[in-house]
């Protein structure tokens, strides 16, 4: 709503309220048959629910890279599958029933016919034994060089962002030697005429998408190292990555990695060069995407991504607005900052909101609340209503814990449906 140029002087626009708000979200996509997505409990491609066989037991957060990779096989494939969800001790304490279940509380954990199997790799063994191989399996003869090759990037990424370098000459040398092992990867992409390792998409690739995820985000966050552009055979590996919804369902941002590795992977060093800082701060702060080329994502933002980030919101906005006082002003500066994000309306929050709205922006985890494009959207919404606070335009949050995630504790909103 603006303002007549007669009336009492008010912001340019007043944020909708909560209900105006709820009448422009959509209604979210069918999480048993729809596209790929971390909120499911239950998938189904069609068939019967007598037809499942399979649960998984996934991290709530839908960040452990070792659940990201069954995960990520049980869509390619299409075997209708259950999905419990388990906390990560990193961000809260585990469930006790899981701790009953899986004594050494390690995830992803997979029942087929009732019989459990734990450890990533021999749980997609196992799947390939009942439901057949996503292309040649994880012993063919033609996987197994590739799945050392993995665990040798995965090696020199490690040693350059898990060990703190103490001269610019070891920097030099960790830096070096994780390019030679990404360039051997790319030598074994180029040996197929397509994207993949081999003739298609299949377990070949399936085994290098956590980690590799992973890479790409934290090295350009903490060593200004922008893999994919650096390495062309691995950006069109991603490029091709991200033409399957499959994989978008289940894709993480620079964001959301950048902060949940370091308590997982015991630190995560930065380089401190300039550009390192300036790339940091902006995968913090925005505006986004970082560069051009985008260094996350080939894909375009679906026309809908605004919508399903407000709708994200919605449903967990009483958790949201119970973590202030009724009296902070909260409540008015959310909704200015989904006025912005839905209508592109800037609306002046409430004084001293400023901190609040960044927090928030700190909070959003991919895939976890919503996919890439919708959590960059929120996020510039939540960024660009904080810059017009009148009292504290530039104040900033406290830091994300560097030793723990236990600030995203799912325990809160776990009452609501995710």
């Amino acid at each position: 709503m603006s303002r007549d140029s007669s009336s009492t002087p008010w912001p340019v626009d007043l944020p909708l309220d909560w209900g105006a708000l709820q009448r422009l979200a959509p209604i979210e996509a069918d999480r048993v048959e729809g596209p790929t997505n971390s909120q499911s409990t239950l998938r189904l491609f069609g068939q019967p629910e007598t037809s499942v066989r399979v649960t998984l037991y996934r991290d709530h957060h839908a960040w452990c890279p070792y659940c990201q990779k069954v995960w990520l096989w049980l869509e390619e494939r299409q075997v209708p599958y259950r999905i419990r969800k388990v906390t990560m001790f990193c961000y809260g304490e585990k469930e006790s029933w899981y701790r009953q279940r899986v004594p050494s509380g390690m995830l992803p954990a997979l029942e087929i016919d009732g019989q459990l199997v734990t450890e990533s790799d021999h749980i997609l063994e196992a799947l390939e034994a009942n439901f057949g191989p996503l292309g040649p399996g994880m012993n063919d003869p033609a996987v197994l060089p590739l799945r050392r090759l993995e665990r040798l990037i995965f090696r020199s990424w490690c040693q350059w962002l898990c060990e703190p370098s103490r001269s610019i000459e070891q920097e030099s040398r960790r830096r070096d030697g994780y390019r030679r092992a990404a360039k051997d990867m790319e030598t074994a992409l180029q040996q197929t005429q397509g994207p993949f390792f081999l003739d298609g998409f299949s377990t070949a690739d399936l085994v290098f998408v956590p980690y590799l995820e992973r890479m790409a985000a934290s090295l350009l966050y903490y060593k200004a190292y922008a893999l994919r552009q650096e390495h062309p055979a691995i950006d069109r590996w991603f490029q091709a990555l991200e033409q399957r919804a499959t994989y978008l369902g289940t894709q993480s941002d620079s964001h959301t990695h950048a902060h949940d590795l370091p308590p997982q992977m015991g630190g995560c060093y930065p380089s401190g060069t300039t550009e390192q800082q300036a790339i940091a701060r902006r995968i913090d702060q925005g505006p986004w995407p970082v560069q051009l080329p985008d260094p996350e994502t080939s894909a375009a933002a679906p026309d809908d991504a605004a919508a399903v980030a407000l709708a994200r919101v919605l449903r967990h906005r009483s958790v949201l607005l119970e973590r202030h006082p009724a009296n902070s002003g909260f409540d008015q500066a959310l909704r200015a900052a989904l006025t912005r994000l839905i209508q592109g309306s800037a609306c002046v929050p409430p004084p001293g909101c400023a901190v609040r709205l960044r927090d928030l922006r700190d909070h959003i985890s991919v895939p976890r609340d919503m996919p890439l494009h919708s959590a960059r959207l929120l996020r510039q919404a939540l960024e660009d209503t904080a810059r017009l606070d009148p009292l504290s335009p530039d104040e900033q949050p406290p830091a994300i814990p560097q030793h723990h995630r236990r600030d995203q504790d799912p325990r809160p909103f776990l009452t609501t449906s995710r």
